[in-house]
């Protein structure tokens, strides 16, 4: 039975689609792997499509829910997501500073680094699916929508919200997560037979492991803190969220995490409303590992390159990158993407420097997607302290608690008791 419960688990399916892809890497002949890549090609591109409308309906329905203080605990998020995203550039900046000097003694870089691209496995075909909108639209959207839905009470714009959030619940349920470890399998197993990528991990080897460790180290951070400020134990409430670290891991995607991530929230305690809110917000403006993994690169570069950038400087580029993530799209590689332009026009990076970045950043973009999503709950931990309580609970809210809950049952005993005290107590 505890068997049969381990391997039905998302956590068990992502971590075997991750080993497996790897081990696959070695023997697989080309044209098999292509058909993988194919797959991966079709389901991103579904995902670029959906992300808007999930990040619209789950975001929406939850402002609208947090009444008429939308305005201050949307502002009061921002500032913790942002400030997160900052301190970890600021403490990327601070251990470059200190280690390169040693750990990268009489390096030099190698910018003839050719586009990741080439490397990787080409599908079959592609099929383009153009998403809507862009993904800071629907944010926009769903901000303007739900804050004015609480103005002025629309019950009729409320209902239709809620409909929308179970349309995509279910499309989430029903279609992506089933998909999810086979979406996994494929992108280690592109990693695995790309060429160009293990250049990358040789030739900046030292940079890649240092960053990983730190994204570790700054999750320590965020939970201490978080557990501090929420009364709860930090390595507890980090277990709960590991489905969500290793989904991360294996899509490299904070948007096709949302819905574990959500259901981690719930494991955690955290109020339905508030981690409605906070965790799709999040997955768009929280950005911390991947923070912490451009700035140690770009700096590295930088030490390598003997290339004199000012502190003033230094410390513009991270509060510049900081806003300039949040236009990302929460797929691989999208916060890299945009911060190609700073690290021209800030820091004067040259073509083969880019090349050098965008190598480095996607060989492991994993572990800084997991390291967002991560940080998403130990926010929202900090965010429920306040809020918890002080939000109107609606008959919907427990019909997307019982989608989640559809989607990994494994929620604890008490917290289905507390979910049912509530709802016969409005009867």
């Amino acid at each position: 039975m505890i068997m049969k419960r381990i391997t039905s688990s998302l956590l068990f399916k992502v971590v075997l689609a991750i080993i497996l892809g790897i081990i696959c890497s070695f023997f697989f002949p080309e044209w098999l792997a292509r058909v993988f890549s194919t797959f991966n090609s079709l389901f991103g591109n579904f995902l670029n499509f959906f992300v808007p409308i999930l990040i619209f309906s789950l975001i929406t329905p939850a402002i609208a829910g947090l009444g008429r203080g939308a305005g201050n605990w949307l502002a009061i998020t921002t500032g913790i997501a942002y400030g997160s995203t900052i301190l970890a550039g600021l403490v990327a900046f601070a251990t470059a500073k200190g280690l390169y000097p040693s750990l990268l003694a009489g390096q030099r870089i190698d910018t003839n680094v050719s586009d990741v691209g080439e490397g990787a496995l080409e599908p079959y075909f592609v099929l383009e699916m153009p998403a809507p909108f862009a993904v800071m639209t629907g944010l926009l959207m769903a901000f303007m929508i739900g804050i004015g839905m609480t103005a002025v009470k629309s019950d009729t714009l409320f209902k239709a919200a809620d409909d929308l959030q179970r349309v995509v619940m279910k499309v989430i349920e029903a279609f992506v997560i089933p998909l999810l470890p086979l979406f996994i399998f494929g992108m280690f197993l592109d990693l695995g037979m790309n060429g160009n990528l293990r250049d990358t991990l040789v030739a900046f080897g030292k940079v890649l492991v240092l960053s990983v460790i730190m994204t570790w180290i700054y999750l320590a951070i965020q939970y201490l803190i978080a557990g501090g400020v929420a009364g709860k134990n930090p390595v507890s409430a980090f277990k709960n969220v590991l489905p969500a670290y290793f989904t991360a891991l294996g899509t490299s995607s904070s948007a096709a995490t949302i819905p574990i991530s959500y259901k981690s929230a719930l494991k955690n305690g955290i109020d339905e409303n508030v981690a409605g809110f906070v965790i799709p917000l999040g997955a768009t403006i929280h950005l911390s590992g991947s923070m912490m993994k451009i700035t140690l690169y770009a700096f590295a570069i930088v030490f390598m390159s003997g290339m004199d950038v000012s502190l003033p400087l230094a410390l513009g580029f991270l509060l510049m990158l900081g806003i300039t993530m949040v236009a990302a799209p929460g797929v691989p590689g999208g916060a890299i993407m945009a911060a190609t332009g700073l690290l021209a026009t800030m820091l004067g990076f040259d073509e083969g420097q880019i090349a050098l970045m965008i190598a480095a950043y996607i060989a492991i973009d994993s572990f800084g997607t997991a390291a967002n999503v991560a940080g998403d709950n130990a926010i929202a931990l900090v965010v429920n302290k306040f809020a918890k309580g002080k939000i109107q609970k609606r008959e919907e809210d427990f019909e997307l608690v019982k989608v989640v809950e559809s989607v990994t049952p494994q929620v604890p005993a008490d917290r289905v008791r507390e979910v049912r005290e509530v709802r016969e107590g409005e009867h």
